[in-house]
């Protein structure tokens, strides 16, 4: 179920808990001090009586008041100091509260904002709309194949209450569209690969994108045999399902300017292929996909809050699985560039996909520039885990609109490096390239697959590549991205595009 935000004047009739703001030094101003005046002092003695409660950044403190009061409960919420609070803190505050209200067993609740003062980096109506996209992007749930549970009743309407409404509001409204575009990533890495296959999936972007006025292309592998794309090919060779390129394109810039391209690995399940993967854990390639998923939640983000700039997603499903009719350590075969690639091992098989969707979208668009999303290879989860996505990029600038994207946005990326050497590496004795490293073996794991990459990218083009492995699917509840599946890549994809390339 989804939760409602609303922005009003004044607080709706019937409403059982408001939600107060409180600086660090846990001093009542404003519309706190008003209620803490109605309860005779009973807020205010809370706080001062409570350890756990100082006004620092996310404490919560409940506090039941009187009979006759507005309101039958008041949360309030630590704010931190004034000068630290920015957007990223915001969200993270929104997120906590809506934890926080979901764990009383309320269904509605009033966000009071007018005690939170604007400062140089952020206004009132901002911090407001941030709060906002925390708490609805906290507020997601992936329970579709649960039994509904009637006793059970969700958390359904937060109605934000200050004198800038309007405006934060008005902030907020394209907020909620990437939220929306999140939750689409989510719900398809989160997808069972038995519903999410390369054919359904490729029917499921048509029929949520082509709605909003993103134009969607669908190759079937009769298409693809058709053009030569032998490398994503291969690697669904050994399921029944058989692979699917869909290509997206949103034109919402009136310059005919040449397209940002987004591409996506969508492995929709990777059992490794031949080169097996150990029998445990393995459940969890179900989200081998999670690269796509962030493209076509990002398409959905920029049609939804009406993105002024010309960009086309393209992204390749497969399924990786071991059968008579697989491909095979040894094998060679040729991709849609013409370049042969022998086969090392059928687990290094994101790269293969890839590459195909990297010469296609190349020759058929002339992007400005490119970015590819994978969850490529454990080795960048090695050096980096699960907190930072590793961002290989051959642009400096590119690098810095990256950078400051990810500062805006929490979704964090470090820069790691391309070298001629890997490049090099990915070179074959026998082939023109090979899908593992010739001499580097398990040592430099993510950076040889950007180096394998590398080969597919004609001289002069704009590019990066984003290691999605570790940040894309995790275990561990944050307070705006829930466990399993993150939607990794939207918000900073789309806050890049936004800042950077609209008109």
């Amino acid at each position: 179920m989804t939760t409602d935000i609303k922005f009003k004047k004044s607080a709706p009739a019937k409403t059982s808990i408001a939600v107060i703001t409180v600086y660090d030094n846990a001093k009542l101003k404003g519309e706190g001090l008003t209620l803490d005046k109605a309860s005779k002092g009973l807020i205010s003695n809370a706080i001062k009586t409570s350890p756990k409660f100082s006004g620092k950044h996310g404490e919560t403190l409940a506090v039941s008041l009187p009979e006759k009061s507005d309101f039958d409960q008041v949360i309030c919420l630590g704010l931190g100091k004034a000068a630290e609070l920015n957007a990223p803190k915001a969200e993270e505050l929104g997120g906590k509260l809506f934890a926080k209200l979901e764990s009383i067993g309320t269904q509605k609740a009033v966000l009071l904002i007018n005690d939170i003062k604007s400062t140089k980096s952020l206004q009132t109506q901002e911090y407001a709309a941030s709060i906002a996209m925390g708490f609805k992007l906290r507020s997601y749930k992936f329970e579709i194949y649960k039994a509904k549970n009637k006793d059970k009743k969700p958390f359904k309407e937060l109605t934000i209450i200050g004198d800038e409404f309007k405006k934060a509001e008005k902030l907020y409204v394209p907020q909620s569209g990437v939220a929306d575009g999140v939750f689409t990533a989510r719900d398809l890495i989160n997808e069972p690969p038995n519903t999410l296959h390369p054919p359904h999936y490729a029917k499921f972007i048509k029929k949520e994108l082509e709605p909003l006025g993103v134009k969607v292309e669908i190759l079937d592998e009769k298409k693809m045999k058709a053009m030569g794309m032998g490398a994503i090919l291969a690697v669904g060779m050994g399921s029944a399902q058989k692979p699917r390129m869909v290509i997206m394109r949103w034109n919402g810039s009136k310059k005919k300017t040449a397209p940002i391209a987004l591409v996506g690995k969508g492995v929709t399940f990777d059992t490794g292929g031949i080169s097996l993967k150990p029998g445990a854990g393995m459940d969890e390639m179900k989200m081998d996909m999670g690269g796509s998923a962030a493209v076509v939640g990002t398409m959905k983000a920029l049609a939804l809050r009406g993105s002024k700039s010309n960009v086309v997603g393209i992204v390749g499903l497969a399924e990786n699985m071991p059968s008579s009719n697989a491909y095979r350590p040894g094998d060679i075969i040729k991709s849609y560039s013409g370049k042969t690639i022998e086969i090392m091992n059928t687990d290094a098989e994101g790269r293969l996909v890839l590459a195909d969707c990297l010469t296609h979208v190349q020759k058929k668009f002339k992007p400005s520039m490119i970015i590819d999303l994978a969850t490529l290879t454990g080795a960048i989860m090695v050096a980096l885990g699960h907190e930072y996505c590793g961002t290989f990029t051959n642009n400096d600038k590119l690098w810095g609109q990256m950078e400051k994207a990810s500062a805006n946005t929490s979704e964090k990326l470090w820069r790691m490096p391309l070298d001629p050497f890997w490049k090099q590496d990915m070179e074959s004795n026998v082939a023109d390239l090979r899908n593992l490293a010739r001499t580097s073996g398990r040592w430099g794991g993510a950076c040889t697959a950007a180096g394998f990459l590398e080969h597919f990218i004609e001289d002069g083009t704009t590019w990066a590549h984003m290691d999605i492995a570790g940040t894309a699917y995790i275990k561990a509840d944050k307070p705006t991205v829930p466990k399993f599946g993150t939607g990794f890549g939207v918000r900073v994809l789309d806050r890049l595009i936004a800042d950077n390339y609209e008109s």
